[in-house]
């Protein structure tokens, strides 16, 4: 299948297309495995806010990279379904058999994907304030006017959308309390208090890789566009969590979800947002796979 390269969090595997795919361990090297997929746009630095969790529970948590994002190549003309094989390659080469997965936001349709593709490779599923389609009845009612305005673009101009983002992060690492004092403004007050803390902006602002813009326009694109299966295929038992006060994901998108995923376990907080459900109930989650 090719090699492992190991750098402290930077971990690479050469697939069999000659694609590098990256990715990070975090928890108890030798306790349950779990493959964790970061949010939209994200890394593999994703799982250090329940990195302590983890270890504490018995849990080891990979998280790998989605092409164009830290340390994996680009793959064009990717579609959302062709995720779980890369999923099954670096399990294989790991020597892992039986896992589960977490989609977390913008992960969400990765894991809902693997839901569907690799039922029998997974111990189960967990898709944490995951983004639905975008097709659905009233899909983004209550959501932030700023995830309003970039996925409506990415219909249409993905590709300047990818460059507007990237710039936006590619600068805000130069200054990330400038950005953080923005994305305040238009979170609820629980998200808010979350990002005063530094595991979280880590989570955020990723490692010292720049940011793609290709690869930010193409996976804004793909989440607009079919995401290749139905939920409603989905033959695997799905947890859904979700908060109330979520404005990136509203629980719209949830509800959705949850109505279409024939064995969904749902999950509803109401006073939780976006990013307090990821630190908040990261233990809760976790314990689903012990």
């Amino acid at each position: 299948m090719g090699y492992l390269r190991t750098m402290t969090e930077d971990q690479t595997l050469t697939l069999e297309d000659g694609r590098t795919l990256g990715f990070a361990e975090y928890g108890d090297p030798t306790g349950t495995p779990i493959f964790l997929f970061h949010g939209f746009p994200g890394t593999r630095h994703v799982g250090k806010v329940g990195h302590d969790d983890a270890e504490r529970l018995g849990v080891r948590v990979i998280c790998p990279e989605r092409p164009g994002f830290g340390l994996s190549d680009l793959q064009a003309d990717r579609r959302i379904s062709d995720w779980p094989a890369d999923v099954v390659a670096l399990a294989d080469s790991m020597g892992i058999e039986r896992f589960g997965v977490v989609g977390i936001s913008g992960g969400g349709p990765y894991a809902a994907a693997c839901a569907r593709f690799l039922s029998e490779r997974l111990s189960r599923t967990a898709i944490v304030c995951g983004v639905g389609p975008f097709d659905a009845p009233g899909a983004t009612f209550g959501m932030s006017r700023q995830n309003r305005i970039i996925f409506g673009l990415s219909r249409r101009i993905p590709g300047v959308v990818g460059k507007l983002m990237a710039s936006t992060m590619n600068r805000a690492r130069r200054d990330p309390d400038k950005m953080i004092a923005r994305m305040k403004r238009s979170l609820p007050e629980v998200d808010q208090v979350v990002l005063d803390r530094p595991d979280a902006i880590a989570m955020i602002m990723g490692g010292n890789e720049p940011w793609s813009a290709e690869a930010i326009g193409l996976e804004s694109s793909l989440f607009v566009r079919p995401w290749g299966f139905e939920l409603s295929d989905i033959r695997s038992e799905v947890h859904l969590f979700q908060g109330d006060l979520d404005k990136n994901v509203p629980p719209t998108m949830g509800r959705y979800q949850v109505a279409q995923i024939p064995d969904c376990v749902a999950h509803f907080y109401p006073d939780e947002g976006h990013l307090s459900l990821v630190v908040n109930r990261g233990e809760e989650i976790l314990s689903l796979f012990v």
